[in-house]
């Protein structure tokens, strides 16, 4: 049986539409901006204002048939228009050690940063059995992305 969830002023959807049960974790955090400022195709400034565009990170755990996990970050654009996946990487650090993902949160509880950038934390297991571990995933201004389990 596939239940339908009413969100208010919206059509009805069906559960399976809106998140793959393969989806265990997810977390909305962080923010970028890009002011523009590029040259024209021709190598000469633009006069035009430069278009500013901005977003998001997404960072979420994607259930393998193992019981593993993937972990992806992706870079979300907001505009007018809707919203726009941008990028979608892999976090190869994290998929090498094979992790069984329990949790994924962003570092500030209010999902919000002041500063440009990504912060969360992956609580996973390497062995299903075993001790949580936990996994800070970061992204600099710069797009410069670590992800390392901090020294206790």
């Amino acid at each position: 049986m596939v239940a339908s969830i009413v969100f208010p002023g919206l059509a009805v959807a069906q559960a399976q539409d809106i998140l793959p049960a393969a989806i265990t974790f997810a977390t909305s955090t962080g923010y970028w901006e890009d002011n523009g400022g590029a040259a024209t195709a021709s190598g000469s400034p633009s006069t035009e204002k430069p278009a500013s565009r901005h977003g998001y990170y997404k960072l979420f755990a994607v259930r393998q048939a193992d019981r593993t996990s993937k972990v992806y970050l992706q870079q979300i654009a907001v505009a007018d228009d809707g919203l726009q996946v941008l990028s979608t990487i892999e976090l190869r650090e994290l998929d090498e050690i094979k992790p069984y993902v329990t949790d994924i949160r962003p570092e500030n509880p209010d999902g919000f940063i002041k500063e440009p950038g990504l912060f969360a934390t992956v609580v996973l297991k390497t062995d299903p059995d075993g001790e949580t571990e936990r996994w800070r995933v970061a992204m600099d201004d710069l797009g410069e992305i670590s992800v390392e389990k901090p020294s206790d």
